[in-house]
């Protein structure tokens, strides 16, 4: 243990128990992590770190789940909640970058930390590289880790609520008729009504009355508004591919 300004400061190795932690008062990204269903997730072979993580983590109010293997992660149950896994490099079986990779390829990657007792500059550029939050060698300060996990939390939220939003704006642009799709194409390349209605042969009233109904279901509340959401949209494609891509491409 070391001491910087006359404070005492948590280290984390191989062997050490987890101390309490010091974590900074009035933090709002760690509270937030606090006070909502957040999970950490630690996977570590060795049962000291996560149990030492586990402890540190639950000392300022985190909930925790641990595993031993990578596998056992990919096998677990995990609830739809904002969390960041705490991961080892070296592991039997897969090995931390193995399951970077593994979770890379899923819809909803979690954020992760990894930690080492074996770490080189080359090794934190690839995890880094490969989306990794952060990179802790061992020794490393409990605080360093609790504001690495805050970060990650929050950034996972963040993620989720940006899914959740593309999510509705896709069922909305689903929800519109072929024609209001069509019209809702010409609008965001910026034509005015009447070009529309000679593109699409249509009177003027008709095109108004469409248009009405796009800025209703989209939820837009001007033009402006609706060229953003179907930036959005082609930005973000579903599964099957951006509808409003191949209408506008095909207009």
């Amino acid at each position: 243990m070391t001491t910087s300004g006359g404070r005492a400061i948590g280290m984390v190795d191989g062997s050490a128990p987890a101390a309490q932690s010091s974590a900074s008062p009035g933090s709002s990204v760690l509270e937030r992590a606090r006070t909502d269903p957040a999970i950490v997730y630690v996977v570590d072979d060795e049962p000291s770190i996560r149990n030492s993580t586990k402890e540190l983590a639950e000392s300022v109010g985190l909930r925790v789940q641990t595993f031993a293997t990578a596998q056992e992660f990919l096998g677990s149950q995990r609830p739809d909640v904002p969390g960041c896994l705490v991961l080892d490099v070296r592991l039997p079986g897969l090995s931390g970058f193995d399951l970077q990779r593994e979770l890379a390829q899923t819809n909803n990657p979690v954020p992760i930390i990894f930690i080492t007792g074996h770490g080189d500059i080359p090794m934190s550029v690839q995890a880094m590289k490969a989306g990794a939050m952060d990179f802790l060698s061992k020794p490393y300060r409990h605080q360093d880790l609790l504001d690495a996990i805050a970060h990650a939390i929050e950034r996972d939220r963040q993620a989720r609520r940006q899914r959740s939003e593309l999510a509705e704006l896709h069922r909305r642009h689903e929800s519109l008729t072929p024609r209001e799709r069509e019209v809702m194409a010409f609008l965001v390349k910026g034509l005015l009504n009447k070009q529309v209605g000679a593109e699409l042969g249509m009177t003027l009233p008709t095109v108004k009355f469409h248009r009405a109904h796009v800025m209703q279901k989209m939820k837009a509340g001007s033009m402006a508004d609706l060229a953003r959401i179907a930036e959005r949209l082609e930005a973000h494609p579903t599964g099957q591919g951006s509808t409003l891509a191949r209408e506008r491409g095909s207009t």
